[in-house]
């Protein structure tokens, strides 16, 4: 499934680059998936009790270069409940050198893998 969304992905991204930034915003404790949480926490997916917050996973899986110091980055999110199951996501925002949060964050649940 993975294969299949980043082909989509990568197909809308004409630049696509993953060498021209440093990629400290792929963490669990940084912006995409701080801002992921909070809405499916704000949309009713979630809890803070029911949230294994160790089991946690994000992946980048596309960069574009968009202009300067301005990338478009787009994130896989994996939330492992505490029952076992999983909610993912996918996330695109605007990032810099600087601050990932150059952008609000476009959140995907993805809500079926094939």
């Amino acid at each position: 499934m993975r294969n299949i969304i980043a082909i989509i992905i990568f197909s809308s991204f004409s630049n696509f680059s993953q060498a021209e930034n440093a990629d400290y915003c792929t963490d669990v404790n940084r912006w995409a998936t701080s801002i992921a949480y909070t809405q499916l926490k704000n949309s009713g997916y979630v809890t803070p009790e029911t949230v294994d917050f160790t089991k946690t996973s994000i992946e980048r899986i596309a960069q574009e270069k968009i202009g300067g110091d301005l990338f478009k980055q787009v994130h896989h999110v994996i939330f492992t409940l505490k029952d076992g199951s999983t909610i993912k996501v996918i996330t695109v925002n605007d990032a810099s050198s600087e601050e990932c949060s150059m952008s609000g964050v476009d959140i995907y649940v993805v809500s079926k893998q094939l």
